[in-house]
């Protein structure tokens, strides 16, 4: 029996074993780029290392691409068919439940299973830095803030990763609406590690979520050094440059960075393909020209889409689709994801995701794309209040409102469109957004 550096008791064979598993958590506590690497060193070093083999599965779901699952999967069932449960410590056997959850589409059952990791070992990083991003697909605001809120007092500013944590938590409190807290836990975990990339974005959010695009911009520009490297989160944070920029009016040099920094370009990972396609939406909503950026980012879809695995991403291939004019394809992937409903298990998360939201907002899309803006009102409307239920941030899901908005102010739903801006003014008053939507319902 072998410990991580927070003492957690683990399976391991070797001590080099333990120490490329500690190497490979604090990569995914900071979002580096080499967490993938690294765990499948862990593994290497030991074949049977019960957290490791949980850690492939966790990065595989958690970047949300079915073709990387699918390789996952086998692997896990070639290490399943060697390990020996009764060896292992219960910790240990509740990661691989949760990681088998996982493979099952289970996302709440392993958020649920690494919840009770955490009620025993309030000191594990792994169960909360992938329990926490789990309840960020869930979108589930209280969980978010409360997964780490309920671990703190068990940690102290001794150790390594108490910065990290602190990023976790100011990023559930920015969701859970605690704006100026979240701003304040943000950057006290900013000054005590410069290389925490979760609290720099955090810290973005309280701004995007204030329609402060200049302290947004502000954040970003002095901090940059610490988040334009290689880490998981650089492209989604230019994508959040890029929302600041628009509130700021400033569309040209949104696109210019969308141009060197969000289109694809062979290589792309899906985050990137996910930040190009809101961003662009965006831009169509604001009538501003992007339509021939579109094509190449609709034409990395396909491959990624043969498989059912996440409805928050079918809403970014259907933009894609409809931004570059292919409405066949925008059919053919809401008529696979009904058929696809009609077979999949009750236990699947992303089976209620899909059916509760994700097919009202595609086909919503859709329905925008054709100037259908009165059927788009009509499927939009009843699901504005449980948009979050396939997961994402505030900031992201707000693509869908816009959407509903712009839809009821040019199909003359001017009582709909009354509601919802003045929802809007009212939690973000500075927004410039808002601002405009609230002055073009007030001309005659």
């Amino acid at each position: 029996m072998r410990h991580d550096q927070h003492g957690v008791p683990l399976t391991a064979a070797t001590p080099t074993a333990v120490a490329e598993f500690d190497r490979a958590v604090d990569s995914l506590l900071h979002l580096r780029a080499d967490v993938g690497d690294l765990a499948e060193r862990a593994v290497a070093e030991d074949p049977l290392l019960p957290v490791g083999n949980a850690l492939r599965v966790y990065l595989s779901v958690l970047s949300t691409d079915p073709q990387l699952v699918v390789a996952t999967t086998d692997e896990f069932a070639k290490f399943t068919s060697l390990a020996d449960p009764a060896a292992m410590t219960e910790t240990e056997r509740l990661h691989l439940g949760a990681a088998g959850r996982l493979l099952q589409g289970d996302l709440t059952g392993a958020a649920e299973l690494l919840t009770e990791v955490s009620a025993r070992q309030p000191r594990d990083a792994l169960a909360l830095a992938i329990g926490h991003q789990l309840d960020f697909l869930l979108g589930a605001a209280g969980s978010l803030r409360d997964r780490i809120g309920a671990v703190l007092p068990s940690w102290s500013v001794a150790d390594p990763h108490f910065a990290n944590l602190l990023g976790m938590y100011a990023f559930g409190l920015e969701e859970c609406g605690h704006w100026a807290e979240a701003e304040q836990t943000g950057l006290r975990a900013m000054a005590m590690d410069a290389a925490d990339v979760w609290s720099i974005h955090a810290v973005g959010h309280t701004h995007e979520m204030r329609g402060r695009h200049a302290e947004g911009i502000t954040l970003f520009d002095q901090r940059r050094e610490d988040w334009d490297g290689a880490n998981l989160m650089r492209v989604h944070i230019w994508w959040h440059y890029c929302l600041f920029l628009l509130e700021a009016g400033d569309p040209d040099r949104a696109l210019a960075i969308y141009d060197a920094e969000l289109a694809p370009s062979g290589s792309e990972g899906l985050l990137e393909v996910l930040n190009g396609a809101s961003l662009l939406w965006r831009m169509r909503l604001a009538d501003l020209p992007v339509a021939d950026r579109w094509p190449a980012l609709a034409a990395t879809w396909p491959a990624r889409m043969s498989t059912p695995f996440s409805a928050f991403n079918d809403m970014h291939a259907v933009m894609c689709y409809v931004g570059a004019g292919d409405e066949r394809a925008a059919e053919e992937l809401i008529a696979d994801r009904r058929r696809y409903l009609g077979q999949v298990s009750g236990s699947v998360t992303n089976a209620a995701m899909t059916a509760r939201v994700g097919l009202p907002v595609c086909e919503a899309l859709l329905a925008f794309g054709r100037e259908r803006y009165a059927e788009a009102v009509d499927l939009l409307w009843p699901v504005r209040r449980r948009v979050h239920e396939f997961g994402g941030s505030h900031a992201q899901r707000d693509v869908v409102q816009r959407t509903l908005v712009e839809a009821a102010l040019r199909s003359g739903r001017t009582e709909q469109a009354r509601v919802l801006v003045g929802e809007r003014v009212s939690l973000r008053p500075d927004s410039p957004y808002n601002q405009l939507k609230l002055s073009q319902l007030r001309q005659p």
